[in-house]
């Protein structure tokens, strides 16, 4: 199990965040309480999106505005191989984005494997807002993005096509955990043949909580790199990735898709505190569910991140490296470890 050291990045974080780390050291294993408003995320790319959730939250804005903003920055970064526009392409070359959004309400939208559109979080709101439906998938999720007004580009940045051709000189697939060191988990690419690096990492989920304590979610990512062409994750389906309850609190997922699908792991995790679990105590029992049924997955990663209406937060995985970013009036841009089984 990882300590309680809390791990901040130098090159991101001020002063007072440094000593807003340390004042939750004191929280307990509970895990941290946040104030309203207030917006939570998963991995160290988590910080800049909450930054500009947190630019709409603090003028009393909606948690759905500010969720949809803050997926929009690592779907934008061409430095972020496992998110938007310069996420790897599947096996065929194919970039293909999943994403999912759900408001206080119970209202969702979803797009999975969208192509050529490089914002596919706020493609999926338009889904939720302007269609009877929750998820659109494919060739029918493009064509309507681009008659929603949004335009078609080619996202196969240069970055990412050296590396798809540098991967099928062995073809090797392979989903490898992240660490601390920065390998790779279900948005990135497999270890054997592919430049590595600590950013890395996975989706971005992301819960936030408003002025009025109303509560939205969102997920995107580009999926397991070189996966089998038309592959979904997770990320895009409502109550795997991403599931939100008004009443209760928000969860979101990350690590391997197809281990959090088996188990409905973000609506469980919401579940397990209705019936009056913290979110770190739901968080663990969902990854503990994924393990007890399948021991040997102890070898991938699969982790869990929520937020109570009371504004406790939880994060727990399989294995350690896996990384949260929180923001509230008086605490931002804080980078913390959650808590894991290996």
């Amino acid at each position: 199990m990882t300590d309680r050291r809390w791990i901040l990045k130098a090159s991101v974080l001020a002063p007072a965040a440094l000593a807003g780390a340390r004042a939750m050291a004191a929280e307990g294993a509970r895990g941290p309480k946040l104030t309203t408003p207030c917006v939570i995320s998963t991995w160290d790319f988590g910080v800049a999106a909450n930054q500009a959730a947190w630019t709409i939250l603090a003028k009393g804005g909606r948690a759905l505005d500010a969720v949809e903003a803050g997926a929009r920055v690592p779907e934008q970064d061409l430095n972020n191989h496992s998110v938007g526009r310069a996420g790897y392409p599947d096996r065929d070359g194919h970039v293909s984005l999943d994403a999912c959004i759900m408001d206080e309400q119970g209202n969702c939208g979803a797009v999975a494997a969208i192509e050529h559109i490089a914002h596919p979080i706020s493609v999926a709101r338009k889904v939720m807002e302007n269609t009877p439906h929750v998820l659109l998938v494919g060739e029918g999720a493009t064509q309507f993005a681009v008659e929603q007004g949004f335009p078609r580009e080619e996202l196969l940045t240069p970055e990412s096509r050296a590396a798809w051709q540098d991967w099928l000189k062995s073809a090797r697939y392979q989903p490898v955990a992240n660490s601390e060191v920065g390998t790779y988990g279900k948005g990135a690419a497999p270890a054997l043949g592919t430049p590595g690096g600590p950013n890395n990492h996975d989706t971005i989920g992301m819960l936030a909580i408003d002025a009025h304590g109303d509560l939205s979610g969102a997920c995107t990512t580009s999926g397991m790199a070189w996966k089998l062409r038309g592959r979904v994750g997770d990320s895009p389906i409502i109550g795997a990735g991403l599931y939100v309850d008004n009443e209760v609190g928000g969860a979101t997922s990350t690590g391997v898709g197809e281990e959090v699908i088996r188990n409905v792991g973000s609506f469980l995790v919401v579940e397990l505190m209705r019936q009056g679990r913290s979110p770190q105590d739901a968080c663990k029992e969902a990854v503990a569910r994924i393990l007890k049924r399948k021991p040997e997955k102890k070898d991938i990663q699969v982790g869990f991140l929520a937020i109570n209406r009371q504004g406790e937060v939880g994060a727990w995985s399989i294995q350690k490296g896996f990384t949260y970013a929180l923001c509230d009036g008086a605490r931002q841009d804080v980078l913390l470890p959650g808590q894991s089984f290996y």
